[in-house]
């Protein structure tokens, strides 16, 4: 059955008129009383009655017009769900994350999406300031994000991973024996700030106990801070996944009182999430629960 002609149809009974009809689908008039009659000798019986005011529901039209209503209902949502699906399955999702996420998670996270996703693309941005994820989901430019928390009404925030701070130390440096390094200990030594707005991390474990950081911002990267540190350039404090990997030159040990940053994952609380999405947030929180096991 020609869900077309059908449509065109209700159209003319809606409206009682070819001429009224004609003027909405674009048809000419004797096009649409052609296509009509061809619908009527398809079907086996009149639809409709014609007479000098119009046009109006034929018994057996009346009869029908309730299931060729719900049949064209069901075909448009029918059109509408194929377009969706087309779309999703050639989807591009927009990651914006924190270069350690980036490094140590992303890679398999996105082996595990691309095993249920193969046609959906990932477009990966590295952000070089910590409020820029933030920063760019509100402003539309990206869809999700893996940071470390801050206060954003706008963000639909996943808890991930609480990542333990660590002292970054010359190898020669005075530990006696310790495994946890006091925060009082920072007060009045050379710090070297790790760039990129990730101050703050410090600042939320410091401020507290009134420490007074004797601070130089290093507008380099964290392997760059560590190496100063093991060149006796200073001291520092980073996070976990910040450090990995870079620890053979430094003491690296993790600080007294603890403190940790939760990461996490984000998307806009306003914008619906799509299937991948999330197929993606599925095949993130089925990495974690294994890493945090690790």
């Amino acid at each position: 059955m020609d869900s077309k002609k059908l449509e065109i149809f209700m159209t003319a009974a809606d409206l009682g008129s070819f001429t009224k009809a004609s003027e909405i689908v674009g048809y000419t008039q004797s096009g649409l009383t052609h296509m009509m009659d061809s619908l009527e000798k398809e079907i086996g019986f009149p639809l409709l009655v014609r007479n000098h005011s119009g046009i109006q529901l034929s018994p057996q039209g009346a009869q029908l017009m309730p299931a060729i209503r719900e049949f064209l209902q069901a075909n448009a949502n029918l059109e509408n769900r194929i377009k969706e699906v087309a779309k999703e399955s050639y989807d591009v999702i927009r990651v914006a994350s924190y270069s350690s996420i980036m490094m140590h998670w992303m890679p398999e996270i996105l082996y595990r999406f691309r095993r249920i996703c193969p046609n959906v693309n990932i477009d990966l941005r590295m952000v070089d300031h910590a409020n820029e994820p933030f920063e760019l989901l509100k402003n539309g430019q990206t869809d999700v994000i893996f940071a470390s928390k801050h206060q954003a009404n706008f963000c639909d925030w996943t808890p991930l991973y609480y990542e333990k701070m660590y002292a970054i130390l010359p190898k020669d440096y005075p530990i006696n024996g310790r495994d946890k390094f006091p925060l009082l200990e920072f007060e009045g030594k050379e710090f070297l700030m790790p760039y990129g707005r990730f101050d703050q991390d410090v600042f939320e474990a410091t401020q507290p106990l009134g420490i007074k950081l004797n601070s130089t911002l290093c507008r380099v990267d964290d392997e760059t801070v560590i190496r100063m540190v093991s060149h006796g350039l200073g001291v520092s404090m980073m996070s976990e996944l910040m450090i990995r990997g870079r620890t053979d030159d430094v003491l690296c040990i993790p600080v007294t009182p603890s403190a940790s940053r939760e990461l996490g994952v984000g998307t806009h609380i306003q914008k619906p999430l799509t299937e991948n999405i999330k197929k993606l947030k599925d095949c993130v929180l089925e990495f974690i629960k294994e890493y945090s096991t690790q």
